[in-house]
């Protein structure tokens, strides 16, 4: 990183923090640079750079100041959880929905994925090239689940550099983390259990419950603090819970993070009562601060937490790489695997452990970070522009949704179809429950390069949102 945009990154975390509140006046120049030992060309470029992420803004003669949006977002309402179990039957309302998103015209609000054009598709193809090449013929064979060990090595050293110090052993690749997670629930539950998951949750992780034949046990999410632990005990004292599914950092689709102290609360108390967590943690990479968030699994200390990741969507989205670090279940959770879909990709795995060893994988990371900030920024300012005052918004620190909570009189599914009707999708609340709860809310995706076509849709959204 080069100097200025370490200057930049140290305002930018002021500014994140709230000591650099909306309408702050940012340090001169002058100041800036003496204080900080630092050219004052370097304080500029810094600036500079701010300005373009939508963070500060020039005011002649008076200097560079922090940007407020039109009026501060209240955050979203924590809605009681449907307290006894359920029997999940979604796929069909997910189904339709998904299936009308795929006109390439439409406007992505509605998506789960972030625009492949923040990705360096050019060098990972050559790096695939590359692994293609160089393959001993042996290694197809050999390198069947777990998977490629050049890619679990460097997962592992990541996880390393972050703290955790994981055996090998420990590590499976998998068909992108949907699988990793499905084959977690497999482990560890049989068709009737109780499942304990979020609310609202990604509608994928209904989708596994059905498919599974397990009934969900909702709790209720903080829209800062994640999953209610308050709620999670009382329910495990209460039921029979036989798995606890979290998406700890940067929640799909309320955007919550749990803080360190309460991840290490959530991981006492699922071992208390010896539940395995299944971590779903695909948007880790993704932060906004300069501290990557720790996941739960470097609090486990029985091998109670299964923690699943991916490429997906920080890398190589369509190559569908993802792994698990399985703890006490790693032996199980493999031989499930092979009982299916036996491993993943070889020239897959081989490209991205390539790309992980020569192609600049962090120098990527911090490049979609500032992208992705600036973004939620843009969409942030619309919504202050175009929708109702009392909407009440998320404003996560990483990853790429927005949660909206629209008035009462907002019905979210009838709102998705208007608006696809005007080329724009959405992904109406209602998907994200097991009880298809969230009627009024929405989530929006903020993944692709914002433009005058964004600014539109967000625009025409406001209009019909005014119509109810």
């Amino acid at each position: 990183m080069k100097r200025y945009e370490k200057f930049a990154e140290h305002i930018a975390e002021l500014i994140r923090t709230g000591v650099l509140g909306p309408g702050a006046r940012v340090p001169s120049v002058r100041y800036a640079s003496q204080a900080h030992g630092v050219s004052p060309s370097t304080v500029f470029q810094a600036y500079y750079l701010l300005e373009r992420r939508g963070l500060i803004h020039a005011m002649p003669r008076s200097g560079y100041f922090v940007n407020a949006l039109a009026h501060a977002f209240e955050p979203p309402m924590v809605q009681p959880a449907h307290s006894e179990s359920t029997a999940v039957d979604v796929s069909e309302l997910v189904f339709s929905i998904l299936d009308s998103m795929k006109d390439p015209h439409m406007v992505p609000f509605g998506s789960a994925f972030p625009s492949p054009r923040l990705f360096p598709l050019p060098r990972l193809a050559r790096s695939l090239a590359s692994a293609n090449r160089d393959m001993h013929p042996d290694l197809t064979v050999t390198d069947l689940s777990p998977g490629n060990p050049n890619l679990r090595g460097q997962i592992a050293l990541r996880y390393r550099v972050a703290g955790l110090a994981l055996p090998m052993e420990e590590l499976l690749i998998t068909n992108g983390a949907l699988e990793a997670l499905n084959l977690c629930l497999q482990a560890v539950t049989e068709p009737g259990d109780l499942v304990a998951i979020e609310a609202p949750a990604f509608y994928a992780c209904l989708q596994v419950l059905e498919r599974l034949k397990l009934k969900a046990v909702e709790i209720p999410v903080h829209p800062r603090d994640g999953i209610d632990l308050e709620v999670l005990e009382q329910t495990l004292e209460r039921l029979p819970v036989k798995a606890c599914w979290s998406m700890t950092n940067f929640h799909n689709p309320i955007g919550a993070s749990v803080p360190e102290a309460r991840k290490a609360q959530l991981v006492e108390l699922l071992a208390r009562h010896q539940v395995p967590l299944i971590e779903d943690d695909v948007y880790a990479e993704l932060y906004f601060g300069q501290q990557a968030p720790k996941p739960a699994k470097a609090f486990d200390r029985e091998g109670l937490v299964l923690h699943c990741g991916s490429f997906a969507k920080s890398l190589a989205p369509g190559y569908r790489i993802g792994w698990v670090a399985a703890g006490r279940f790693a032996q199980k959770v493999e031989r499930l695997k092979l009982m299916t879909t036996i491993c993943a990709s070889m020239p897959a795995q081989a490209a991205i452990a390539d790309y992980l060893q020569h192609g600049g994988y962090d120098r990527h990371l911090r490049k979609l970070r500032l992208a992705l900030e600036a973004q939620q920024r843009q969409m942030l300012a619309a919504i202050a522009r175009y929708f109702p005052r009392e909407s009440r918004v998320s404003q996560p620190g990483g990853g790429y949704f927005l949660w909206v909570e629209l008035p009462e009189r907002v019905d979210s599914l009838q709102l998705f179809h208007l608006a696809l009707a005007k080329g724009v999708s959405i992904a109406p609340g209602p998907i994200f429950s097991a009880t298809r709860r969230f009627k009024s809310c929405i989530r929006l995706n903020y993944g692709s390069p914002w433009s005058a076509r964004s600014e539109q849709a967000m625009a025409t959204l406001g209009e019909l949102i005014g119509t109810f």
